[in-house]
């Protein structure tokens, strides 16, 4: 959401600080030592359990070789494992915090974690090769290849007098120091800057600098400044890499402003950038702390999950996803079975449409090197339920013999609002992008029940409003009990209304990936003067008929239309790598159609542009005349059983004769092809309700799509036959499945 909040915290909580050390071990974070309230430095160390946002003051023990680290600030404090490592630091030879003595530090400390909560106790490892010079205001991250080697610790920069730009590796296996040699320009002497690990490489930022224009080592007394200048050091190859330049003009603002004593903290390959000092003089009170939430994509965003279906009526699907993190929306693309007419031409004129980006509290991204405005989507809404509703639908009869029926691989997970509007930028450098934030303070949706001994789920309680309630749909739900798992009776396939298939993306062709650039620029919820464009690269034959169906910003999206592209740009020979596509409010869309088989694939985008595609997942839209899918499904537990009930579908188009329940069973073919659940029927009557017994239960497959769930099907059948069913998830928590 990119809102700031005040957590209530309690306990032991610590005096405000500054130039402390602090680490994130999972939910808590440990804190240790700073400058405190009147000039005194500390050397006490707190964990705060940020699940609980309770304080606790901790007391290690003492190393049994040495004294326990004393009181300083500006020190380094790495986790790797279960240990910390402190390193350097400034500490006050005066007992009179109000006369300052200085003294450069160059001790190192080990601290053993223990796990979840609490420590162990300090001790002074035994290095060999010479140890880093005594420093303050350095930085230090620990990095390990995958592939081979140790552990590593790298120190680079700080203040001893002057600022030093030196590198420093210690090998923590071995205990051993060394000077690595490097390849590249070294970035200036710097001290307050930042340094973090994304991938293999060490991204510095910021910092004091030398002020002279030569960047030479100044004297003790010379003039320093802060600076905006990046790079990066590869630890594989111990190179380095400049990125921004401290002499780069920015006179758009488009870049963070130069700064030190700031913080920075990588998510994922995202690295976020916050506040700091911009003073260029030495005099304390000319500089001003920014308040500014910058971002630096470093690479595109991974594929996301393939494409979930959660409802589906004659003409439109509810889709969703698995979110990938740190990303700034999502493009989804159709691929119609039946063939899609071309456009002759773009039509002359199109009828503004609201944009499915908006951005709220009038904040906006700014991107480099320039922001377009955004795509604008008809009827592409994007819902948010509170409680995921995904679906299976399948036509069933009567029968006994074990089949695989057609499965649709969804779970329920809490889907979060990103808010903010955003630019997006495609190329081969890092991206960096300021963050919008805003003050209020917003609660989660958590979509599950952890307790479900007496409660229900609703599939329909949270249907997006696009999608009537006539409409023949189909629905799944995910619940959630701690329980053993379970089993059921099969069924054959007669019609499927509504199937998903897996499909791997290079079973089908090789899709090539846009080479320049898609930008999302700054929206509201007026209507874009423009559309971003993006290119479209070289396709083969059968990659003609991929439509854009949009770009959404959140992992879900209601498809009820397609854009179709015109005939010129269909021809393999016409577009080339980097050309531009139509404003796309000036294509025309296409409709969905009844009965049609339609197969989807999303890619995300972030600041480096769109990653790959996911895998492809095939959906058809309902047949009508046939009965809606059951809702309102509950589930509860007894002790050697549970109790499934339903309501009959809001749309029966028709007498219901009867419901059928089944239940995912394990099984051979299960082994062979995990996508293809098979059922066991387990009801079969005009009753909305069912026991499921324990001995049904314990053949039950469990499926491990995301959350590990028991998977149960329910549908109705008319006149006509049975309609999609209604596949609910049923969470399990502390599994404990019985094998029979």
């Amino acid at each position: 959401t990119n809102q700031w909040f005040l957590p209530a915290v309690r306990g032991d909580i610590p005096p405000g600080c500054a130039a402390h050390g602090f680490v994130c071990d999972g939910t808590r974070i440990l804190v240790f030592g700073g400058m405190v309230e009147y000039g005194r430095y500390s050397n006490d160390l707190y964990e705060l359990q940020a699940s609980r946002w309770l304080w606790k003051k901790v007391k290690p023990q003492a190393p049994s070789n040495g004294s326990p680290p004393c009181p300083r600030l500006g020190h380094s404090f790495s986790l790797y494992g279960n240990k910390c490592y402190l390193f350097g630091g400034l500490a006050n030879e005066s007992e009179d915090s109000n006369n300052n003595v200085p003294r450069y530090l160059n001790d190192f400390y080990e601290l053993e974690l223990q796990h979840g909560s609490g420590v162990v106790g300090w001790s002074i490892p035994v290095t060999k090769g010479i140890l880093p010079s005594p420093r303050e205001s350095h930085t230090a991250i620990v990095y390990c290849r995958k592939d081979v080697g140790s552990p590593k610790m790298y120190i680079f920069g700080g203040m001893c007098g002057s600022r030093l730009n030196d590198l420093w590796e210690l090998d923590i296996e071995t205990m051993t120091w060394s000077r690595p040699e490097t390849r590249g320009t070294v970035p200036l002497p710097r001290s307050l800057h930042t340094a973090n690990v994304i991938g293999n490489k060490m991204y510095v930022f910021g910092g004091w600098v030398p002020q002279s224009a030569g960047g030479e080592i100044s004297a003790p007394d010379g003039e320093w400044k802060c600076t905006g200048s990046f790079s990066y050091l590869n630890l594989d190859t111990t190179e380095w890499i400049g990125l921004i330049s401290d002499c780069q003009e920015d006179k758009s603002n488009l870049l963070p402003g130069p700064r030190a004593g700031h913080c920075a903290v990588a998510v994922g390959t995202r690295l976020y950038i916050w506040s700091g000092r911009d003073g260029y003089r030495k005099a304390w009170n000319n500089q001003v702390c920014c308040k500014d939430l910058w971002y630096l994509d470093t690479e595109r965003p991974l594929a996301p999950s393939q494409v979930q279906l959660i409802r589906a009526t004659t003409n439109s699907f509810q889709l969703k996803w698995d979110e990938v993190p740190t990303v700034e929306g999502y493009l989804l693309q159709l691929h119609a079975d039946s063939p899609v007419p071309p456009v002759a031409g773009i039509p002359g004129t199109g009828v503004p449409e609201t944009s499915v980006l908006s951005s709220q509290g009038g904040c906006s991204l700014h991107q480099s090197p320039q922001s377009l405005p955004s795509i604008p989507y008809q009827e592409m809404k994007v819902d948010h339920p509170s409680q995921t509703n995904n679906l299976i639908p399948n036509n069933v009869i009567e029968g006994k013999e074990k089949v695989a029926a057609p499965e649709n691989k969804v779970a329920q997970e809490t889907m979060k609002n990103h808010t903010d509007a955003t630019g997006f930028k495609e190329s081969n450098a890092p991206s960096l992008l300021p963050v919008c934030t805003s003050s209020a303070q917003t609660s989660a949706n958590v979509g599950e029940l952890h307790d479900l001994d007496k409660q229900s789920v609703n599939p329909d309680a949270s249907v997006s409003s696009t999608v009537s309630s006539t409409q023949t749909m189909v629905t799944q739900q995910a619940v959630k009990t701690e329980s053993s798992s379970t089993n059921g009776a099969v069924v054959k396939d007669e019609t499927s209304l509504t199937t998903f298939n897996s499909k791997s993306e290079a079973a089908e062709t090789a899709y090539v990936m846009p080479s320049t650039r898609v930008n999302i620029g700054q929206t509201n919820d007026s209507q874009s003067s423009r559309a971003p464009q993006r290119p479209l690269a070289p396709v083969k034959a059968r990659d003609r008929r991929w439509y854009d169906v949009g770009i959404f910003k959140n992992n879900s999206a209601v498809v009820s239309q397609f854009y179709l592209l015109p005939e010129e740009s269909l021809n393999i020979n016409s577009k080339t790598e980097g050309a531009d596509v139509p404003d796309y409010r000036l294509l025309k869309k296409q409709d969905l159609f009844p009965g049609t088989v339609y197969r989807f694939r999303v890619a995300a985008i972030n600041g480096c542009g769109v990653g790959p595609f996911s895998k492809i997942s095939e959906f058809k839209t309902c047949i009508p005349g046939f009965p809606g899918a059951p809702s309102t499904v509950k589930i509860t537990k007894s002790v050697d059983c549970i109790h499934l009930s339903w309501e009959p579908p809001a749309s029966p188009s028709g007498n219901i004769l009867e419901y059928s329940a089944y239940l995912a069973i394990r099984s051979t073919q299960l082994q062979e092809n995990p996508s293809q659940l098979v059922f066991m029927r387990i009801y079969c009557g005009l009753k909305t309700s069912c026991i499921v017994t324990a001995a049904q239960l314990s053949n039950a497959h469990v499926d491990y799509t995301s959350r590990p769930a028991i998977v149960f099907r329910i549908s109705a059948k008319n006149e006509r036959g049975y309609g999609p069913a209604t596949q609910v998830r049923w969470l399990q928590g502390k599994l404990t499945v019985t094998h029979s």
